[in-house]
């Protein structure tokens, strides 16, 4: 089956529409809203006003936030894991470590990356470390979020699995909030691009408030969650 394509569409779109007792509709266009108050939050703010209160909505999450540029993240970095046990680590395969000169961090530590060619060996890898290590792609000034795209080398796993996870947050990558997330991605498909898999908005560490409405940390995923916001420029 090739890459994109898309087989018996009209005809299963056809018996839909044969069910719904109507015609089927050729064209379907997003509605022009009169009023579209998503776009008013933080409309105005500068990019250090949106790092603020990234920093507060993110602190009341119950995230550990560190602030360093990049010129000290290496030396952060290590401190931090340090600060945290240390132990195993697990990190996504990605181009951003090296660019942002970490490799000889991991180089020190017993660190795994993210290999597609070992399948499922790496879930287990990830299941029983101690850090998961990851950028942010897109980070929510409104609710202290982090956005991470997932592809193959980009997996959820480093976020999800270990007892805790560090999210590298460049302050280039700090929007309002999850409308202009979700529009980036509109943009993509609009322009012929490809999109993630899967799209991770991650607030703070696992947290439920299931039982008697009692917020309990670490149910389902990690107990600590750490940003380290990199001013980038």
């Amino acid at each position: 089956m090739a890459k994109g394509t898309i087989y018996n569409k009209d005809l299963f779109l056809n018996k839909i529409a044969d069910k719904l007792g109507r015609e089927r509709k050729g064209d379907v266009s997003l509605p022009t809203w009169k009023h579209q108050p998503q776009w008013e939050v933080y409309k105005n703010e500068s990019i250090d006003g949106l790092m603020a209160a990234f920093l507060k909505n993110s602190k009341e999450r119950n995230v550990d936030v560190y602030e360093t540029d990049q010129s000290e993240l290496s030396e952060t970095l290590e401190r931090i894991i340090e600060t945290y046990g240390g132990g195993s680590i697990v990190t996504t395969k990605d181009s951003r470590f090296s660019a942002y000169g970490l490799t000889s961090v991991f180089d020190k530590s017993e660190t795994r990356i993210w290999d597609t060619s070992v399948g499922k060996e790496n879930i287990e890898k990830a299941k029983h470390a101690d850090i998961g290590v990851f950028f942010s792609d897109t980070s929510l000034a409104e609710s202290g979020t982090i956005v991470q795209f997932n592809d193959n080398d980009i997996a959820r796993s480093v976020s999800l699995l270990p007892i805790t996870y560090i999210a590298i947050v460049p302050k280039s990558t700090i929007v309002p909030r999850m409308t202009q997330a979700t529009h980036e991605i509109h943009k993509r498909v609009e322009a012929g691009k490809e999109i993630p898999t899967c799209v991770n908005f991650i607030s703070g560490p696992s947290n439920s408030a299931d039982i008697e409405m009692d917020i309990v940390v670490g149910v389902h995923g990690p107990v600590k969650a750490v940003y380290v916001l990199v001013t980038d420029r």
